[in-house]
């Protein structure tokens, strides 16, 4: 997980940039997080973060940042992105992400946007998500200055990580969504990227698993296909949290395991493959 985490953390963190610091808390009853601090050396962790491991293996990274006032970013990072799709699954990753806003068990279908409106936020700069080769990021930003709604969106996140929905009729309706998305890349641009990405990526898995992905499969992915990705990638110890804002570090903690820690650890995890890009013998 180390570029996964690197570029979580270092782009969170980057966003919430320079205020005072906060001693590092210790982490009781949880493993402190030496395995992540060996992986991330060639990016030493800043001294005022806190870290840690959940018995279920997801990860956390919280630091305080009293600028902007009342404000904070969270993110739940997963460490499965298109590369990881299945030969039937090739824009499913991207799917996935786009019914995590269609419904989950604690806000069905679209009242998790509603709420999150009603409470100031707008979708695009407080409230989205990206789908990349490597990864699947969601991100909120909240004010801190009500509980309820900093409690709340950690179940959000939650519920993103475990819980959503995969309602037959959300399928449906967020897949013409998706195709027209499709649609609208087909410009010049995508077209010379369709010829770039087989020399560029020349023998290896990332030419042919644009997080785009194939249309004639995004229109015909039935419900299972589709779950099929979340349920092999999403799970705890694909994962990682991070929160950096104007609040209490320990109650952002508390928090955390309190949303996060019930969720079951996989009984049998798929494991979870690097793929290498060669070196060209020479210059193209």
């Amino acid at each position: 997980m180390g570029i996964f985490l690197r570029g979580i953390i270092v782009t969170g963190f980057v966003l919430f940039a320079g205020c005072a610091g906060v001693s590092t808390t210790a982490t009781k009853n949880y493993s402190p997080d030496t395995e992540t601090n060996a992986s991330l050396n060639h990016l030493p962790l800043d001294s005022n973060i806190t870290t840690g491991t959940l018995p279920n293996g997801l990860r956390y990274y919280i630091r305080k940042n009293s600028e902007p006032q009342n404000r904070a970013e969270l993110r739940l990072g997963i460490n499965a992105g298109s590369i990881l799709e299945d030969d039937d699954q090739r824009g499913l990753a991207h799917f996935v992400e786009h019914l995590a806003f269609n419904g989950t068990e604690n806000f069905p279908k679209q009242t998790l946007v509603d709420y999150l409106e009603s409470v100031g936020m707008r979708f695009g700069p407080d409230l989205n998500a990206y789908t990349s080769f490597d990864e699947t990021v969601y991100m909120l930003q909240i004010p801190t200055d009500s509980t309820a709604i900093v409690d709340t969106a950690f179940r959000i996140l939650s519920d993103w990580a475990h819980n959503i929905s995969f309602l037959p009729e959300e399928v449906e309706k967020e897949r013409g969504v998706i195709v027209e998305e499709w649609r609208l890349g087909r410009g010049a641009n995508a077209r010379m990227l369709d010829k770039q990405f087989p020399i560029l990526f020349h023998n290896s898995k990332y030419a042919e698993r644009l997080p785009i992905g194939k249309k004639e499969i995004i229109e015909t992915a039935d419900v299972e296909t589709i779950r099929r990705f979340y349920r092999d990638w999403y799970r705890p110890d694909m994962m990682a949290v991070v929160a950096v804002g104007d609040f209490d570090v320990t109650q952002i903690e508390a928090l955390i395991r309190e949303h996060f820690a019930p969720i079951p650890a996989s009984e049998n995890p798929r494991k979870r493959q690097e793929f290498p890009v060669p070196d060209h013998a020479e210059t193209l």
